[in-house]
């Protein structure tokens, strides 16, 4: 009992309250572009389609891992020096994301709609480099000795994002029918509550991580050999990973042109990128053995790309062994696929079974925040006493076994009751598998390439979701409506992950410092 109060205690720490501090600000912005915004255009007489195409500044989130690479290397003038490197980046988005409120509170969207729009793309962007940041500050506060508590700062970055999204999030609508009252001012408030956000900040202190520019610096001295002597090698290695970056980008803002351009798309990455690891380990293993070369300035630009671009990806393959990197790319892309799948089509289940918005409105909304909130500290603590590993194989089994509530719903029918039980039995395996999931991407990170790994990993989680999930639809079209074999089935996508996760445990344990 007294090692579960330490454990619940570890909550309260300086660590634990600034990445519950940062949560709150990634969370937040979400309500700025997304539900105050569509207000907004809403009371301003804009037709739902300009309302719609707004939600598009969203892809940016499942992209941010392209410039991850950068929050990495580059050092903030004056904000580097003065706050270090993640409470910098951090800093400099949130005062981004400030700018842009301020920006809308000054438009007129009737009047001004592109620039509307590129206010909230501004805010999508800056707020999405800030989740890459917060993520890369989570991991790196966290004693690799201790990798266990990763699954507690899992759960106050998913606390916290909950409390900005539903908690502040709500502020605005209050507000918003007070009279005297207008959206522009809603902005600046908006503007006004981001900026006491970053009074955390100061309550944060700089991760120390020497470990990020030793290995930069040893690989760029290694890359700029390598470009020297292999020019033509390192042009082609550059290029398949700049179009491998350019097709990732078209493949979330390009209209899709016929049936299979996803697969065909993801295929032609994955063969850029295999060709671009592949090459780089052997011109680095053939220079190995050489002394650098004199290297103009071109080359050395070259080799600085490659290493900020290429090598984290490198890294992760060569630390792991392809077999199993790619099996754990896999598991990374299934593991939620069936929470993905059935929330889709969750809203539209409800309805069509019966429930009115108002039962929707109260029992899927108001619940989640308080569910999300109690699900992740629990499920945080549970998982320091069983381990990341178990907490995967608890969460995932968890999660499909929530799904066959639903299924025992389409059978009885529009049961406020039954609806209650459903939304927080799905609500907290939800929050628990996604703790249990963060944490174990995270103790895949080298901690010198902390943010382009974990953006990279979670990103392939995001899209895995989000592709295969676009499909729900068509399956329950397919089943003729029959909820009851779709909910099974969303129960049975979690299978093929788990087996995948016990094909390689033993690494995993070796990586997170697990016991058997």
């Amino acid at each position: 009992m007294q090692s579960f109060l330490n454990q619940f205690r570890q909550l309260g720490n300086r660590t634990m309250l600034s990445i519950f501090l940062f949560g709150i600000a990634s969370g937040f912005p979400w309500v700025m572009i997304g539900s105050v915004m569509s207000a907004w255009l809403k009371d301003a007489g804009l037709t739902r389609s300009a309302i719609g195409f707004f939600t598009a500044v969203f892809a940016v989130y499942s992209i941010n891992f392209l410039w991850s690479p950068l929050v990495d290397r580059l050092k903030l003038p004056l904000l580097t020096a003065r706050l270090g490197q993640r409470r910098g980046w951090i800093l400099l988005t949130q005062l981004l994301i400030c700018l842009g409120c301020l920006a809308l509170a000054r438009l007129d969207p009737n009047s001004a709609l592109w620039l509307a729009g590129l206010s909230a793309l501004g805010i999508a962007l800056a707020s999405a480099t800030q989740d890459i940041v917060i993520d890369a500050y989570r991991i790196d506060s966290i004693d690799p000795v201790h990798n266990e508590q990763q699954s507690t700062g899992a759960a106050m970055a998913t606390s916290g994002w909950w409390t900005g999204y539903a908690g502040l999030g709500a502020i605005p609508f209050f507000v918003a029918d007070v009279p005297g009252w207008h959206w522009p001012d809603i902005y600046l408030l908006l503007a006004a509550l981001m900026l006491l956000l970053t009074g955390g900040i100061w309550v944060a202190t700089e991760p120390q991580t020497r470990i990020r520019e030793q290995t930069y610096q040893q690989a760029e001295s290694r890359y700029l050999a390598a470009v020297s002597s292999h020019g033509p090698a390192a042009t082609l290695v550059l290029l398949a990973i700049l179009s491998a970056i350019t097709l990732c980008g078209f493949q979330v803002f390009a209209p899709t042109w016929f049936a299979y351009q996803n697969a065909a798309v993801s295929l032609l990455v994955l063969l850029l990128v295999a060709f671009a690891v592949r090459t780089t380990s052997r011109m680095l293993k053939e220079q190995a053995a050489q002394n650098k070369l004199t290297a103009n300035s071109t080359q050395k630009a070259m080799a600085w790309l490659l290493v900020s671009l290429g090598e984290p990806l490198r890294d992760f393959f060569s630390r792991n062994g392809v077999r199993v990197a790619l099996t754990l790319l896999l598991f990374v892309m299934l593991f939620k696929m069936g929470e993905a799948v059935l929330g889709r089509m969750s809203i539209v289940f409800y309805k069509e079974i019966g429930f009115s918005n108002a039962d929707i409105g109260a029992y899927s909304k108001l619940l989640t925040w308080v569910v999300t909130i109690v699900a992740s500290v629990t499920g945080s603590l549970i998982n320091l006493r069983i381990g990341i590993i178990k907490g995967l194989y608890v969460g995932g089994l968890a999660m499909a076994a929530s799904n066959l509530l639903f299924a025992l719903m389409a059978s009885v029918g529009p049961d406020k009751t039954l609806l209650f039980v459903t939304i927080v039995v799905d609500g907290f395996t939800a929050a628990w598998g996604t703790v249990a999931f963060m944490a174990f991407i995270s103790v895949l990170c080298n901690r010198a390439f902390t943010a382009s790994q974990y953006a990279l990993l979670a990103s392939i989680g995001t899209f895995g979701r989000t592709t295969l999930g676009a499909y729900s639809g068509v399956v329950v079209d397919y089943l003729d409506g029959n909820w009851q074999l779709f909910f099974l089935l969303t129960a049975l996508m979690v299978l093929p992950s788990l087996l995948l996760l016990t094909l390689i445990r033993h690494k995993v344990r070796e990586i997170a410092g697990e016991r058997a």
